[in-house]
């Protein structure tokens, strides 16, 4: 059964990992936080998701501004400089044996938690923090499934919005994530693989947990991005259009133009772009990965080796 762009094979290593909740390292099965604590009472913090390739985090710096963003946007106080979280998460890659520069295996994927602390008492008021911010560092061995980037995903548009900014602001990647997650629910319940979610307007914004484009005459299109997550991958597609004269929009477009789009797609952290194939029962195009998701498949690769270079060779 398919579980969207996440979807991977298991690996038994994964049983072994350690995992750091603040300044400690324990076994995978031990790995727990308290009951006060922030994130599970109330969803209360924020995080990132970051791919390890060669022993490199990808577009750490993008990472941590966007984490740094999001902390303040809740006023949150992380309580460590941005130096100090990467020497936490390379020392938890080290302690996992995953920061080897010249290994083959490069399918590491992690995710950042970021709490405001335990409570002494369960109210959602932040004043009733005791303790300082909660960290914890997940690092696994996962790949995205080979299906997922050559035969793609299926999509499924639910009734379920992106909302205003006054509301739950959609740009902040904190750990309240209900709306997506009943987004997610009603596709699996519809035998889509992710949700399709639009705006308030009803205009196309974005996926439960990743970035769409389509793509009509040889333009590549995308929404507005007000209501959505400022998507790292997003971004970085979008300014590989710009270096290599595609034509890339940022702009208002309907389900109407995602039916009839030559192609489509979707950009995350994990699977990078992915082909989307079908769309509410819609074939989208012929149904395949066509040449345009192709291309910038191949385009992200390159930039990633690049990224993973310029991050291997020291200063001078």
């Amino acid at each position: 059964m398919a579980h969207g762009t996440h979807d991977h094979d298991h690996d038994p290593r994964n049983d072994e990992v350690l995992i750091r909740i603040n300044d400690d390292l324990v076994p995978r099965a031990r790995a727990v936080v308290s009951v006060f604590d922030s994130g599970f009472l109330l969803g209360d913090g924020v995080w990132e998701g970051l791919r390890i390739v060669h022993g490199r985090p990808l577009f750490l710096d993008q990472h941590l501004d966007r984490l740094f963003e999001g902390a303040a946007a809740i006023d949150l106080d992380i309580g460590r400089s941005r130096d100090e979280l990467a020497a936490m998460l390379a020392d938890t890659l080290a302690a996992n044996g995953m920061n080897d520069a010249s290994a083959a295996d490069d399918a590491v994927h992690v995710r950042l938690m970021i709490t405001r602390g335990t409570k002494s008492t369960p109210y959602q008021d932040p004043r009733f923090t005791v303790g300082p911010p909660t960290i914890v560092i997940v690092c696994e061995y996962k790949a995205p499934a080979e299906r997922t980037v050559t035969d793609g995903i299926r999509l499924f548009t639910v009734h379920v919005r992106r909302g205003r900014p006054d509301v739950q602001d959609p740009g902040l990647n904190t750990h309240s994530k209900h709306n997506c997650i009943s987004a997610c629910i009603q596709a699996a319940k519809a035998g889509a693989d992710e949700a399709l979610m639009l705006d308030p307007h009803g205009f196309v914004a974005t996926c439960n947990s990743t970035h769409f484009f389509i793509v009509r005459n040889g333009e590549v299109w995308t929404s507005t991005g007000d209501y959505c997550l400022a998507g790292i991958t997003r971004a970085n597609v979008l300014d590989l259009c710009a270096e290599h004269g595609l034509v890339a929009r940022e702009r208002n477009f309907s389900l109407a133009h995602v039916y009839g789009a030559d192609e489509a797609f979707v950009t995350g952290t994990f699977a990078g772009v992915a082909p989307v194939t079908e769309v509410d029962g819609r074939v989208v195009g012929d149904g395949r990965r066509g040449p345009m998701t192709e291309r910038l498949q191949s385009l992200y690769r390159q930039l990633v080796e690049r990224d993973v270079a310029a991050a291997s060779t020291p200063p001078r």
